[in-house]
């Protein structure tokens, strides 16, 4: 069973920072990529940052470059997203998304995982 534990949202002012953190526990035996990805009410989830786990590739979505910079400890199977300069318009709930396989008896699936999501509020 595979788990991903997401933390740091809550509320700050505009201009202000923030950093989400995501765990991946379990039987874990790789893991492709993990990413951030965000929803508000009414419109779809969209893909905020991502990060590959194997190499440094990163893509981000235009509303945030130069803004929010994902980052990754492979050790500890976490995935990190810094805020910075928030805006109203991110406000939003936060989904921590991975890809991860697993091996259990002696079956490899590799599945897509998501978090329980963190909400995030920008407002003075």
């Amino acid at each position: 069973q595979v788990q991903l534990v997401e933390s740091g949202g809550g509320k700050v002012q505009p201009g202000g920072s923030l950093r989400l953190s995501c765990a991946a526990s379990g039987s874990i035996l790789s893991i492709n990529h993990m990413a951030w990805y965000r929803q508000v009410p009414g419109k779809q989830r969209e893909l905020v940052a991502r990060i590959m786990m194997d190499g440094w590739y990163t893509n981000y979505a235009d509303s945030v470059k130069g803004r929010f910079i994902i980052s990754r400890d492979n050790a500890k199977n976490t995935v990190l997203l810094q805020m910075n300069s928030l805006k109203p318009e991110d406000s939003a709930v936060y989904y921590c998304n991975a890809v991860i396989g697993t091996v259990e008896r002696g079956l490899i699936t590799t599945l897509e995982y998501w978090g329980q999501g963190t909400q995030v509020t920008v407002s003075s």
